[in-house]
């Protein structure tokens, strides 16, 4: 067995309770041009510790910088992080969250932009015991092209995993600008009409011109389900218009109980017969050895 110190347990611990909470940035990507203004927000603070949100800048090829801080309580802006072009950015409150305002957007700040924040563990206050929770970030892309929105198609996914119970769809979103997408599912029963998120696990997979996602799903053992994909994207959410049907699972048949086979049979048998050929040479053996013994001349 695997036993970690104490300061990695902590540490582990720490890591999934963040990635259990989340700041909320809506705003998969945004599009504009150069000189335009933009506002990115960001909600869930009221989670933070201290009520201070940092937005921290993420370009293409460079390390994470921190642009500015704000305080919820008063609403007062440290910008005093040596930011390059920190004079292009401000923030503000609003109700459960913040924003961050861009004025004259240049090249340079084609980037994902996160909010942050700290969070303490429940029932310890000091420092040591706090993480940072970070939002999903928002691209911004920085062009003269306009929005498109993505074609969206879903389809049955070849796998073994039908077999074991399991079915596999496949979602395609294809022919957008920008190119980052966030998948969603939902499904209902055959007869029914209301749509309910549905659980899976999910894997995507991202290339040039196209983002796919498969979702895998349990088989029902009463219910036939139909699935639906829906794909958020910067121009608005796009629903795939056709549907995808994982039928009820088969009612199990009982184990036929077989009888040995002929190989079996024959390998029953030849191990019987070394037993015996051993008994027999255990016995011969024996009864020679009793007849020299009494052949032997008695003496007194």
């Amino acid at each position: 067995m695997l036993f970690l110190p104490a300061a990695a347990l902590c540490c582990l611990c720490s890591a999934l309770v963040a990635m259990a909470a989340q700041l909320i940035q809506d705003q998969l990507s945004l599009t504009r041009r150069v000189g335009e203004n933009i506002i990115l927000s960001c909600g869930g603070t009221e989670q933070c510790d201290k009520k201070q949100v940092y937005w921290y800048q993420k370009p293409e090829t460079e390390p994470l910088t921190v642009i500015l801080r704000i305080d919820l309580n008063d609403g007062k802006v440290n910008s005093r992080y040596n930011h390059p072009q920190q004079v292009d950015f401000s923030a503000s409150r609003k109700q459960h969250g913040c924003e961050l305002t861009i004025t004259g957007i240049k090249l340079l700040h084609s980037a994902t932009y996160y909010c942050v924040c700290y969070k303490s563990v429940a029932h310890r206050s000091s420092d040591s015991n706090r993480y940072l929770i970070f939002g999903s970030g928002t691209k911004l892309y920085v062009t003269g092209e306009r929005v498109v929105k993505p074609v969206v198609s879903v389809y049955p996914a070849a796998s073994r995993a039908h077999l074991e119970g399991n079915s596999s769809l496949l979602c395609v979103a294809s022919a957008m600008f920008p190119p980052l997408v966030r998948f969603s599912w939902n499904r209902r029963k055959e007869n029914e009409e209301k749509w309910l998120p549905a659980e899976g696990e999910q894997l995507e997979l991202r290339e040039s011109g196209r983002t796919a996602a498969i979702l895998l799903v349990d088989g029902d053992a009463l219910y036939t389900y139909k699935y639906r994909c829906s794909v958020q994207h910067e121009g608005g959410t796009v629903e795939a218009q056709t549907e995808q049907e994982v039928p009820a699972l088969p009612p199990s048949t009982p184990p036929v109980a077989l009888g040995p086979s002929q190989y079996q049979v024959k390998l029953l048998c030849a191990l019987y017969t070394v037993l015996i050929v051993k008994s027999l040479v255990y016995c011969c053996g024996l009864s020679l050895l009793m007849i020299l013994t009494n052949k032997r001349p008695s003496t007194n």
